[in-house]
């Protein structure tokens, strides 16, 4: 197993404390909320509530308290606690990929009345200090790609950059293009298959498979993966590209309640292929008002923004 570089400390900062679920997770929403509500979107807030509704729950609190290390939810931490207060926080989020642990710091966060002090770096080294102990085969974490001082800081302590992630957001009003008559949207049919797992491997790596909530088996055609998704209420349409009998591309829709989704394109080298695929997904979902796309940083840029998208932030994904 490969080890994890954590940087020695002589001792550990008296302000540095444990995450107690069972009291801090309102603090920690309220300073989450602080640091980031400039780039928050709508899904981050409703993390921050969600955070606040379970904080609320001590039914729900004395359960968690005893499975923080094998749920997705920031049960597990660190704190950085002064003046009677919570100024600092960094969450420790415990994954499995193929049996193995892997772990996730997340939520690093440093009131701003007391930046510049080391805090987000004492909370990081504590909180991969404990990821070494819980014998975990991976540490990561993402980070905005316009944090350059967030960035410098992780990378001081040991994290390497290992892919960049755009999400996209669409915007008010689709625009009005002219359309290649020759690409037709159709059903995607199964013998597409195959070609769509390959383009769905190169844009969304097999490296972050442990982060999804699905996998590719969800996507793939035949009774048994719909009857797998009947079950575990994983509800998707699928639509492709094509040119005569040659497949350009496809797109998945996941929904999210009735206002929102998430697409998942699998595409080639044609770039308006893309376009087209959005283009239709914003028409024949006209009523849902936030439709994202997650997608490699960098790539197909054009195609994306001609579809009537902006990028929403790019994160940096950093593994130690």
């Amino acid at each position: 197993m490969s080890t994890i570089s954590i940087p020695v400390k002589s001792r550990e900062h008296p302000h540095v404390r444990a995450l107690n679920v069972l009291r801090d997770l309102s603090a920690v929403a309220d300073l989450i909320e602080l640091c980031f509500s400039s780039t928050m979107d709508n899904d981050g807030q409703r993390y921050v509530n969600d955070m606040r509704r379970v904080g609320r729950d001590e039914g729900f609190l004395r359960w968690a308290n005893h499975i923080a290390e094998t749920t997705s939810l920031p049960l597990m931490g660190f704190v950085w606690e002064q003046d009677g207060r919570i100024v600092g926080n960094a969450s420790l989020i415990q994954f499995r990929d193929a049996g193995k642990r892997v772990h996730l710091i997340a939520n690093v966060a440093t009131h701003p009345d007391y930046r510049g002090r080391g805090i987000a770096r004492a909370l990081t080294e504590r909180t991969m200090q404990h990821a070494r102990e819980k014998n975990t085969t991976a540490l990561w974490l993402h980070v905005r790609d316009d944090n350059p001082s967030a960035v410098k800081l992780y990378s001081d302590l040991g994290f390497a950059e290992v892919t960049r992630r755009t999400t996209w957001a669409s915007n008010a009003e689709p625009p009005q293009l002219q359309f290649d008559p020759s690409i037709k949207i159709v059903p995607r049919h199964p013998r597409f298959w195959t070609q769509q797992l390959d383009w769905l491997r190169r844009r969304y790596p097999d490296s972050l498979a442990w982060y999804h909530s699905w996998s590719f088996n969800s996507f793939r055609p035949g009774f048994w993966a719909w009857l797998a998704n009947l079950f575990t209420d994983f509800d998707l349409e699928q639509c492709a590209a094509v040119r005569g009998e040659d497949l350009l591309g496809t797109l998945t829709w996941l929904p999210h309640g009735g206002r929102s989704g998430s697409l998942f394109a699998a595409v080639g080298d044609s770039s308006e292929a893309l376009t087209h695929l959005l283009l239709h997904a914003r028409r024949i979902r006209s009523r849902i008002s936030s439709l994202t796309l997650d997608f490699p940083g960098g790539e197909m840029v054009d195609a994306i923004a001609a579809a009537g998208f902006s990028p929403r932030r790019t994160l940096i994904w950093m593994r130690a």
